[in-house]
């Protein structure tokens, strides 16, 4: 199990057998802060709590300091992995919030016999955990459980239905039976004498507008967004190895890289880019116009077609679930350039999804004005007139976003983030299962979250689809697949807790303000950075997926996947490289889970598959 994840920590390694029960903990170490004190598994200095953990706690030093008023004796001298030990004998399960950071851990109590779980609040590192028959394992990916000899890796074909409709299996599913994902902001107790396990949430992300913000003006919340985004910035940049920052060029890098240069001089603002010879999908220019506006040492890598031939297997067979995401490659790509520099690196991750940059906020007025007037038949037709527009491999291009918009209108508004968003339309799911799931069941996760809202603002709604799903099982499970099968260590910037909870409390019209999106972010940070660089319309870190299909992987992936309708897929195929059709993000998501390393170990499901019930 340990062999599978040592890529996540290739710095040190520890074990620990317990003598007395069946207890095993293994730990890979990436060493970020404290190398020479912050071994694991690590104990209490009476050896009754243990903890193995993956993550960074960003305001460790003021809980220390609280502890050590309260009595504590610490034997490290700045390892946030001792915190955590003393924090969860000083206040229990209610160790989780207290902490701002991104974690994930496993404390074993002796004491109580028990095991506790937690995962920081967004989801920013992945624990997964397993059931079957006498089984307990978790770890940081599947591939890890996987690995453990008494666990029978078998197909969850719900899961499998689900990973088409979103482009990522929602937690707590896994594409695997009685295998879990921890939800984000979740904690978990696992007793070891009655094999039950309790499931608690300690932070949910919710929209609740704080009406008071509503008489300030817009230069006092700029000032005080700013000052928060400085402060997240600076708890990033503890670090006692080499750390940089992520540079795309947009607002949510550049922004981090301002709070940067509030702190550090030019000389130590090390960034990365990476970019492309095709136009629509390059930002190295803007990245690098940013860079050198605050006088970073900026590094440049290219991505071309014949590159992405050799890393495409290479990085879709190294993952542990499939992503629909085909960015996962340049975002490897990256992780691994600057791993050659640096040990750590900040990212603008989140600011999207608290700030409403996606194009689909842009979306939903004309969106709500088209249900009210168009009725469903004129809406067939227009969508059968739209498929007939030629189509381009270009980023974003028209043909592309119109046709996406088009198929999610088709459905109720609390359907039209997730069916924008996904790889197969579910009116498609028909053709390509042979048993589909309905439009509700597939997107259950979604709508629940939509139907638990009670703010009548579709912007706030699709403010927590995406930073519930979207960006907890896509963006922020492929910063991590992508940053530590490089052993770099990446951390976001926008979802600290003081921030995030400032961005929960805003009117959403300082989120998206007439066409203007992330107003508020851009207004705090306009006197910071170059004014095209506010300006600049987003794109997006994707690569020229609809082009390089055509000729990537040379011949298409068809095995047979059970329960899946494979003409379907290999008119999919063909229709594609034939020019006729644009399926970019059923193939990539296709292709990733074609190429997984796990899939050929994956059983078919079988009725005498066994788990614990979670209380």
């Amino acid at each position: 199990m340990m062999r599978a994840v040592a890529h996540r920590g290739p710095d040190a390694q520890g074990r620990y057998i317990d003598a007395e029960v069946p207890v095993f903990l293994g730990h890979q170490r990436l060493s970020v802060l404290d190398p020479s004190g912050g071994a694991q598994p690590m104990w209490t200095s009476d050896g009754q709590i243990g903890v193995v953990y993956n993550g960074e706690i960003y305001n460790h030093a003021e809980l220390r300091n609280e502890l050590v008023a309260l009595g504590h004796m610490f034997r490290t001298d700045h390892s946030d992995t001792e915190v955590l030990l003393h924090g969860y004998r000083e206040w229990g399960e209610g160790l989780p919030g207290r902490l701002n950071g991104m974690f994930a851990f496993c404390i074993y109590d002796r004491i109580k016999s028990q095991l506790f779980l937690s995962r920081d609040r967004f989801g920013e590192k992945p624990l997964y955990y397993a059931i079957q028959r006498d089984l307990f394992a978790f770890g940081s990916e599947l591939s890890g459980i996987a690995a453990h000899r008494n666990f029978v890796a078998r197909r969850d074909p719900v899961s499998l239905q689900k990973y088409f409709a979103y482009g990522y299996v929602p937690a707590p599913r896994t594409l695997l039976n009685n295998c879990f994902k921890l939800t984000g902001g979740t904690s978990l107790v696992y007793s070891l004498s009655t094999q039950h396990l309790r499931i608690t949430s300690y932070a949910l992300f919710h929209i609740a507008t704080d009406p008071d913000m509503a008489n300030r003006t817009d230069e006092d919340l700029a000032e005080e967004l700013r000052a928060l985004l400085f402060q997240s910035v600076k708890r990033r940049l503890i670090s006692d190895v080499p750390l940089g920052i992520f540079l795309s060029g947009g607002v949510d890098s550049s922004a981090v890289l301002a709070g940067a240069a509030n702190v550090l001089p030019p000389d130590q603002l090390k960034t990365f880019t990476l970019g492309f010879h095709e136009p629509s999908f390059d930002e190295s220019e803007a990245a690098a116009s940013v860079a050198a506006w605050f006088g970073a040492d900026h590094k440049i890598d290219w991505l071309d077609l014949e590159t992405a031939k050799a890393a495409i297997p290479q990085i879709l067979a190294h993952l542990d679930e499939p992503m629909g995401d085909a960015s996962i490659v340049p975002t490897t790509l990256l992780a691994r350039f600057a791993r050659k520099h640096v040990t750590v690196a900040l990212s603008g991750d989140g600011g999207d999804e608290l700030f409403a940059g996606y194009d689909p906020f842009r979306a939903l007025a004309p969106a709500r004005a088209y249900k009210a007037f168009v009725p469903q038949p004129l809406h067939r037709l227009l969508q059968r007139t739209a498929r007939c527009m030629p189509l381009s491999s270009r980023n974003m291009s028209l043909d592309f976003k119109v046709n996406r918009t088009m198929r999610g209108l088709g459905y109720d508004p609390s359907l039209w983030n997730p069916v924008w968003l996904s790889p197969v339309d579910p009116s498609e799911m028909r053709d390509l299962f042979e048993s589909p799931l309905t439009p509700e069941a597939l997107y259950s996760e979604a709508l629940d979250v939509w139907n638990a809202s009670d703010s009548p603002s579709l912007i706030n709604r699709s403010l927590e689809f995406y930073t519930r799903f979207y960006l907890q099982d896509g963006i922020l499970a492929k910063a991590d697949r992508a940053s530590m099968s490089a052993s770099l260590e990446s951390r976001s910037v926008f979802l600290d807790n003081d921030l995030a909870d400032f961005c929960s409390r805003l009117p959403h019209d300082y989120k998206m303000r007439g066409k203007t999106q992330k107003f508020l972010l851009k207004k705090a940070v306009q006197a910071l950075l170059p004014p095209a660089i506010v300006k600049r319309a987003k794109k997006g870190f994707g690569m020229p997926t609809a082009s390089w299909l055509k000729s990537v992987p040379e011949t298409p992936p068809l095995a047979q996947v059970e329960g899946v309708n494979m003409d379907y897929v290999e008119k999919v195929w063909g229709d594609h490289r034939r020019g006729t059709a644009d399926h970019r993000l059923f193939m990539w998501s296709w292709l990733s889970l074609q190429l997984l390393r796990t899939t050929s170990e994956i059983k078919s499901p079988s009725p005498a598959d066994e788990g614990v019930d979670i209380l």
